[in-house]
This record gives C-alpha cells, structure tokens and sequence, in this order.
C-alpha cells in the first residue's frame, strides 16, 4: 500500500505537535516519558521532531495523560488555521 504524501500543512502540524510535547516533557527525559506512556523513545523522539507527523490516536492519548496534557488543549494546538482550507488541509485560497 503506497502511503499518500503530507501537505506542507500536515508536516507543520506535526512540527507543532512535536514542539508542544518537547514543551510539555520540560527536564523529564524521552526514555522516562516514553516507558511511562507505554511507546518506545524512538517514537516519542520522531514524534517530536516532526519525523512521524500523524501518530496514532492511542499513542496519542498515551503520551497527553503522561505528560498531564489535555487532549483539548493538544486538538487546539494543532488545528487549522483560520486561514486554512481544512476540508483539504491547505491554506485557503482568495476568491
């Protein structure tokens, strides 16, 4: 199965994500994060650096009750702009 490539909006979002569980970790190390949320330090590490821009849901939620991150503050944190088309995941276009 051929995997369809990420809009440059998806790897900024994942960019974003990244950066906000980076932030969230604080002086904690990946490996304790990661054990402690159940996924390997390889993930988490992808994760924040952008390199796996779409993790799945329970990865996810794993990680948010970890780092005691709301999965509403997290959802905010990556959703569109008000500036972007997000039925196609792209920045809008003027008519």
């Amino acid at each position: 199965m051929v995997r369809t490539p990420l809009t440059p909006w998806e790897r900024e979002r994942g960019e974003r994500f990244g950066a906000l569980l980076r932030q969230a970790r604080g002086d904690r190390s990946m490996v304790e994060v990661a054990a402690a949320a159940g996924v390997s330090a390889e993930t988490l590490r992808k994760i924040e650096t952008g390199r796996a821009p779409t993790p799945a849901f329970f990865t996810v939620a794993a990680l948010a009750a970890t780092l005691q991150v709301s999965m509403d503050v997290l959802a905010a944190a990556c959703a569109p702009s008000p500036d972007t088309d997000a039925t196609r995941a792209e920045p809008a276009l003027s008519a």
